[in-house]
C-alpha cells in the first residue's frame, strides 16, 4: 500500500455490524486503500461485504469501528452535512438504482454536480461533456427525462453525471449491469480513459469477471474480510478465483 498522501479513500480495521442478536460482520477488520490513479475493481461473492465496503469509504454508511478517510481527511465522525459538501465536491457515484432526478432532462441530470456546487462550466469541461454525451449515445436523448429512457440509457446518464467533473474518486457499483456488451465495454473504456489520462480514481463493484479484468487491480473480499489482492488479472484467473472462494464457503 501506498503512503496515505496517495490514497483518495482508506479504512483502517474497520468492522461494519448489523443486528444487536445475531449480529451479522458485514465487514471484519477491513483495512484498505484505494490510490490516487488507479482502477480498482472490488469482487466477491454474494453477501462478502463489497457494496458495504463501498458505501462505508463514500460516507454513505458508518462503521461500527475502526477509521475512514476521504483523502487525508477522517471523515468517521462527521455529521451528514459534512459529509455531504466533501463528497460534492470530491466523489462521484454510479449506482445500480441510478438516482436520476425524475423532473430533470437528460442534460439537465448531466450538470446537476455542477448546479448543486454553484459553479459554472468551463471550456474544458464542456468539450469532456460533449465527448461523454457522443460515447455514451445520449446526443439524441438529452431533452428527454427518465422515464422515457430505457434501463441502460438511465444507467448512461447516471455515468455521465458520476464523470462530467472529473472528481478525483468515483465509486461505481455494477455499472455495467443493466448495458448490453458493447455499450458496457465503452463505459469500461471511459473509466479506464478517465483513470489512465485524467488520474482519476475509479473504485468499481462488480460480480463480472470481465469488466473486472479492465481494472489495474482486483480486490477479492470473502465474509467481510479482504482474501486477496491482485494486479491486473486476465477475466479467466478472476473467474478461477470466484469459483474456488464461492467452492470454499
Amino acid at each position: 500500500m501506498n503512503t496515505t498522501s496517495s490514497l483518495v479513500a482508506s479504512v483502517v480495521d474497520v468492522r461494519k455490524i448489523y443486528g444487536t442478536h445475531g449480529s451479522v460482520a458485514a465487514l471484519d477488520g477491513v483495512s484498505l486503500g484505494i490510490r490516487s490513479g488507479e482502477f480498482t475493481a472490488i469482487m466477491g461473492p454474494s453477501g462478502s461485504g463489497k457494496s458495504t465496503l463501498m458505501h462505508v469509504m463514500a460516507g454513505l454508511d458508518g462503521a461500527t469501528s475502526g477509521r475512514v478517510f476521504l483523502g487525508d481527511t477522517e471523515i468517521t465522525g462527521m455529521n451528514d452535512a459534512e459529509l455531504t459538501v466533501l463528497r460534492r465536491r470530491a466523489v462521484g457515484f454510479i449506482f445500480q438504482a441510478f438516482n436520476l432526478v425524475p423532473t430533470l432532462d437528460v442534460r439537465g441530470n448531466i450538470m446537476l454536480p455542477f448546479d448543486l456546487d454553484g459553479r459554472s462550466v468551463s471550456r474544458d469541461e464542456e468539450q469532456w461533456i460533449t465527448h461523454l454525451i457522443q460515447t455514451l449515445g445520449l446526443a439524441q436523448r438529452l431533452a428527454h427525462r427518465p422515464y422515457e429512457l430505457s434501463g441502460g440509457q438511465q444507467q448512461r446518464v447516471a455515468i455521465a453525471r458520476a464523470l462530467a467533473t472529473r472528481p478525483k474518486l468515483i465509486f461505481a457499483d455494477e455499472p455495467t449491469g443493466n448495458l448490453d456488451s458493447k455499450t458496457g465495454r465503452e463505459v469500461l473504456s471511459l473509466l479506464s480513459t478517465a483513470s489512465s489520462q485524467y488520474g482519476q480514481s475509479i473504485a468499481m463493484v462488480t460480480h463480472d469477471p470481465i469488466a473486472a479484468s479492465h481494472a489495474d487491480r482486483v480486490v477479492f473480499l470473502a465474509d467481510g474480510k479482504v482474501v486477496a489482492d491482485r494486479p491486473r488479472t486476465s477475466a479467466a484467473e478472476i473467474s478461477n478465483l470466484m469459483l474456488s472462494m464461492e467452492t470454499a464457503a
